[in-house]
């Protein structure tokens, strides 16, 4: 990594802090709603820690937005965006592997493989019981979760004078190949469920991901490098990914 002057490290060092909030944040969002959830919203706990990371990554105000009147409302609006619909499948599905073109051919254990080749690299264990989603690594609760672990990584290596690339490298890959097209299929089917009941903070998040995840993953690509093409999770191991983000 090239020398650079020490505001431009506070510069860094200040986006990967908001970038790894925003990422947590909305994790915890779109978990399943809890009461401290609920709390946070209602009390402004949430909008005060969102705000200014959002203000950090964009230059822009996070809105002031009405949080749902109860817990009961927050579950009500969540169960039916997000795990009730017709015939049995969610109106807006939370796994990637539920939305044909995201999967693009593959068979969906294939596709899982390739998601999970990127939290294998980093030495990260599936979840086992309620500890998350064991059975789920697409979801996006865990791939907005890995997101903030690269962030935090990238963090430390940078306070520690390492090399950042490595980390760089596989936010661009992961954003591009599977965290940004994914919210974006989540966004175009929000959309077109025309769906209200969903509490603000939520259907925001929905609408504006997407656009800043496209943004990162560019500004990623201009300093390491475009994404390289896909390979299967049959055609490489893991020694040989290696040197990508090594």
């Amino acid at each position: 990594m090239s020398a650079t002057s020490p505001t431009t490290h506070a510069d860094e060092a200040a986006q990967l802090v908001a970038a790894e909030t925003l990422y947590r944040l909305a994790a915890a969002l779109f978990g399943y709603p809890l009461a401290e959830t609920q709390q946070a919203l209602e009390s402004g706990r949430l909008h005060d820690a969102l705000a200014p990371a959002w203000q950090t990554l964009t230059g822009e105000p996070w809105p002031e937005l009405p949080a749902s009147p109860d817990l009961t409302a927050l579950e009500l609006g969540y169960m039916s965006t997000f795990v009730h619909g017709q015939r049995g499948k969610p109106r807006v599905p939370l796994v990637a592997s539920a939305y044909h073109d995201l999967v693009g051919g593959q068979t969906p254990g294939n596709f899982l493989l390739n998601v999970q080749a990127f939290y294998r690299h980093f030495d990260l264990q599936p979840a086992q019981g309620d500890e998350g989603h064991a059975d789920e690594p697409d979801h996006l609760v865990a791939m907005l979760e890995f997101s903030a672990l690269l962030c935090h990584l990238e963090h430390q290596a940078l306070l520690a004078g390492r090399d950042t690339a490595p980390y760089q490298r596989a936010q661009r890959d992961f954003i591009a190949r599977y965290l940004g097209p994914f919210l974006t299929a989540i966004r175009e089917r929000f959309n077109a469920e025309k769906l209200r009941i969903l509490d603000p903070t939520l259907a925001h998040l929905i609408d504006v991901l997407p656009r800043w995840a496209s943004k990162q993953q560019a500004a990623l690509a201009s300093r390491v490098g475009p994404c390289p093409p896909p390979r299967s999770a049959s055609d490489h191991s893991d020694h040989e990914i290696s040197p990508l983000w090594d």
